[in-house]
């Protein structure tokens, strides 16, 4: 997978099945910063709008109740346009 998946609304079967509710939680006040991660990451927002751009790609957006993935080594810019609160995991 080369690009951010968003899934709006995932119902609750969806979330239980991958325990999405335990992950940890992470939490950013409205900024902007370059962002890379070596795994893929997938987040559940409780809260929030964001933006996010991946390096030469196209901007993306997101907020409360979507199921998002990103791949592995994708640089990307986050742009938190209100405050997020997620739920996150890496692998």
């Amino acid at each position: 997978m080369n690009e951010i998946k968003v899934e709006h609304s995932p119902g609750e079967e969806r979330l239980a099945r991958d325990a999405v509710r335990s992950w940890p939680i992470w939490e950013k006040e409205e900024s902007e910063f370059p962002w890379h991660y070596d795994e893929p990451e997938t987040c559940y927002l409780l809260e929030g709008d964001v933006v996010v751009t991946p390096a030469g790609g196209k901007p993306v957006r997101f907020g409360k109740g979507d199921l998002v993935t990103f791949p592995a080594r994708m640089s990307r810019t986050w742009k938190v346009c209100k405050a997020v609160r997620k739920h996150y995991r890496f692998g």
